[in-house]
């Protein structure tokens, strides 16, 4: 089974009238609510520092949409921890906020396509600046709003020594603790468990300070298509489980688009995950681009049976893919591996 990619993608590309926005939009979080689909797309202009802000588009069908301003609604800080860009933004809804999770540094990263893999702009600070600043890491905040126009920032949500930018939150408290999956790229070796970084479990009393004694790793990559992985998009509560997509990348370096149903209770434990990827670039797109051969979804929501997944497409679009949920539940059950009893998440 494959999402079914709308055949208008990319739904929105590089705006050559904002200055902000003329080179990349992509990885949109996205979210759903009384008729209105939104997306918080990330958005860069070509400048040498490669500044990266949020822009707001709104849809009536989730295929064509409107953007709402000619200026980002959410930039980098001025002199905060997240001066150098703020991205890929994933949405959960808790009472009358939308919060979202970020990924920032705090410095720009520079042109990274231009540079070996992983790697972004670095400055020496001196021998006694921390590795935050000195290796300009990348960190996950927390940021609040009610209308996706001003936002409240609440801070670093992971811990500073770790790279950790595919960070998201649960949209329901699991037994009492607020809940996130998070990929720490130094979370590898013997003690870890995992060759590659993997998709770990984290919970929180008060969604701000993690007890990572409770991490609890949920996937590592398993096939070949998916050697490296990270979380996708938010968890989607169905009968069957919580319905998560996660990404994987190939030694390659190619990036696809897998699935898995995490057990409402104990979201530790995974009921089934798809050996085959249900998303691949195809198309021009997704294939040609700041970063060569990537679907990368950050965002998706379900309307009347319809899952829509919205995804960055070679770092500089924005596409959007379909299909029924109970086709895709069905699917990830027939396609999954037979899978060991996991540790259980004492909440």
């Amino acid at each position: 089974m494959k999402l079914k990619k709308n055949s208008e993608n990319p739904i929105l590309s590089p705006n050559p009238n904002n200055s902000w926005e003329n080179l990349a939009v992509c990885n949109p979080g996205a979210w759903y609510e009384d008729g209105k689909f939104y997306l918080l797309y990330r958005a860069a202009g070509d400048d040498e520092d490669h500044l990266i802000h949020f822009g707001l588009a709104v849809s009536d069908d989730g295929f064509t949409f409107k953007r709402m301003s000619d200026q980002p609604v959410f930039s980098p800080s001025s002199d905060g921890p997240d001066a150098g860009c703020v991205e890929d933004a994933r949405i959960v809804k808790f009472d009358d906020y939308y919060y979202v999770t970020y990924a920032y540094r705090p410095f720009p990263p520079g042109q990274y396509w231009t540079m070996a893999p992983d790697q972004v702009n670095v400055a020496n600070h001196g021998q006694n600046a921390p590795a935050v600043v000195n290796k300009n890491i990348a960190n996950t905040g927390l940021a609040i709003t009610k209308d996706f126009k001003s936002f409240k920032r609440l801070g670093r949500m992971t811990e500073t020594v770790l790279d950790d930018r595919d960070v998201i939150l649960f949209p329901e408290k699991i037994n009492g603790k607020y809940a996130l999956l998070n990929r720490p790229k130094e979370w590898i070796g013997p003690d870890y468990g995992c060759k590659y970084p993997a998709i770990w479990l984290t919970l929180s009393d008060d969604m701000m300070n993690w007890d990572y004694s409770t991490s609890v790793m949920v996937i590592q990559g398993e096939e070949a298509w998916e050697e490296k992985i990270g979380g996708s998009t938010p968890p989607l509560y169905t009968e069957d489980g919580w319905l998560t997509l996660y990404h994987g990348v190939d030694n390659k370096g190619i990036y696809r688009v897998g699935a898995m149903l995490l057990d409402l209770e104990n979201p530790a434990k995974v009921l089934a995950k798809t050996k085959d990827f249900i998303m691949e670039p195809e198309f021009d797109y997704e294939n040609e681009g700041l970063y060569n051969g990537c679907v990368f979804p950050t965002g998706n929501v379900i309307v009347d049976n319809t899952l829509y997944v919205y995804y960055g497409a070679a770092d500089q679009y924005c596409g959007v893919a379909t299909c029924k949920v109970d086709e895709l539940v069905g699917f990830i059950k027939s396609n999954s591996r037979e899978r060991a009893n996991q540790e259980v998440v004492n909440a």
